[in-house]
């Protein structure tokens, strides 16, 4: 490993846990999970996540960690390590299948900043006061249905997501030990808050108790596979390249364990926000963004404080969505500069930022990026996750595999790990992969 992986290494577990978390809580838990979970049985909807998050966590997160930390790189030299170990070298190959994952970030990438420039903008009016006294809905309109409605917000959070990678690990883990915490104590927050408002005890059995027979309709559980699946980042792309700066010592298991934990909690806590006052408000939990720019603000106008628990509550989604900004743009510049070691780091995340914003503005509309962020979702997203899966458990050499997993671990993984991997986890990701494509739904 070169001195420059070395100095880029974490500086502890908890750092590397705090970054993973980071990059996987985002709009995905915020908005993505209280919506799937309104629309999707309640309480039968979280029994099934929490299934989900179980088995990937424990496998296909720390099968990802362990292949980046096999590489000493992310997705490009993973993918191409993956494919070479077999007997037939078949490494260019691996390489070559590699960038669809990798476009996936980026494109993703695109999409997101837009989303978090709304948080942004939602943020300042919310700071401002103007957010307490206008009707949310005409309020959204105005900018959402709009061409170029929100760029000095754009410019803004992808020059500072910039900004926070060009010292690279360590400057992710310095700031995500801030941004993470805050996080989860702004949402804490929030939710005792709600929990005060009349009428939220009848959200909070409608999250806890599961309804029997929803547990009998497959699409609840492919609903809750795919929120657990890409609310972990389990996307052959993302997870890898925070693997490659592990410390030997390290337990990935451990690690991965730790990182959906944190996660799980996250959505938890976001849907104690956003289901008990959807409730008692009588608006709809499956409303998607404008839960965040209409239901959210409307509530907020209605209770004492109001005007500072938005600061709170925009403040907190700009955290979670620079931190996954964070991990797309780290996963695409380390594969370029693995694949073409003469590149400039500092040069390479400006361009990959210039990139994002020079297309991103063209889609601040949210008839423009909604569709895609759609064909990311539903096409490259779950066939790069596929592609990921079947790498790891069905073409690179078992035995390197397992060996990596066991390095730091207090006991070497058990065959049961291996086969809960190859034959359970990867056939989730092809049935989740197959029902995107064919019936062209986004996660």
């Amino acid at each position: 490993m070169s001195t420059d992986r070395k100095k880029g290494r974490f500086s502890s577990s908890w750092g590397f846990v705090l970054s993973a978390v980071g990059s996987a809580v985002g709009m995905a838990n915020v908005w993505g999970f209280p919506a799937k979970m309104g629309s999707n049985g309640g309480g039968a909807f979280l029994l099934a996540y929490l299934v989900f998050i179980l088995l990937f966590g424990t496998v296909g997160l720390s099968a990802e960690y362990a292949v980046g930390r096999r590489a000493r790189t992310g997705t490009l030299g993973s993918y191409r390590m993956a494919w070479a170990s077999r007997r037939v070298d078949l490494g260019k190959a691996g390489g070559l299948l590699g960038w669809l994952p990798l476009a996936g970030s980026m494109c993703i990438a695109i999409g997101y900043a837009v989303i978090i420039a709304y948080v942004l903008k939602a943020f300042f009016h919310s700071a401002t006061g103007s957010l307490m006294t206008l009707d949310t809905a005409v309020w959204f309109d105005s900018f959402s249905l709009t061409d170029y409605s929100v760029v000095p917000f754009h410019v803004a959070v992808v020059v500072g997501t910039l900004l926070t990678l060009l010292l690279g690990a360590k400057s992710i883990e310095k700031s995500n030990k801030i941004m993470m915490p805050l996080f989860f104590v702004i949402f804490a927050v929030l939710a005792v808050r709600v929990a005060f408002l009349p009428g939220a005890a009848e959200g909070y059995r409608y999250m806890f108790t599961p309804r029997w027979n929803d547990l009998l309709n497959p699409m609840v559980w492919i609903w809750a596979m795919g929120q657990a699946f890409f609310s972990l980042s389990i996307t052959g792309s993302g997870m890898i390249v925070y693997g490659a700066y592990l410390d030997p010592a390290e337990d990935v298991t451990a690690l991965a364990r730790q990182t959906a934990l944190f996660d799980t909690i996250a959505a938890l806590v976001a849907a104690l926000v956003i289901i008990p006052a959807c409730f008692a408000y009588g608006l709809d939990i499956g409303a998607g963004p404008s839960l965040l720019f209409v239901t959210l603000p409307r509530i907020l106008q209605d209770i004492p404080l109001g005007r500072l628990f938005a600061v709170i509550l925009y403040t907190a989604m700009v955290f979670a969505g620079v931190s996954s900004l964070q991990n797309m743009f780290e996963a695409v510049g380390e594969s370029l500069l693995h694949r073409f070691p003469r590149l400039n780091r500092r040069i390479v995340l400006v361009l990959l930022c210039a990139v994002c914003l020079g297309i991103g503005l063209h889609m601040e509309a949210i008839f423009k990026w909604g569709p895609w962020m759609d064909i990311v979702s539903i096409y490259i997203i779950p066939i790069g996750a596929t592609l990921g899966a079947v790498s790891w458990f069905w073409v690179m050499d078992r035995k390197s595999l397992m060996e990596e997993v066991g390095l730091g671990a207090k006991r070497p993984p058990a065959r049961l790990w291996y086969n809960l991997g190859r034959y359970i986890y990867v056939p989730c990701a092809v049935i989740l992969c197959a029902v995107a494509l064919v019936l062209k739904v986004a996660f």
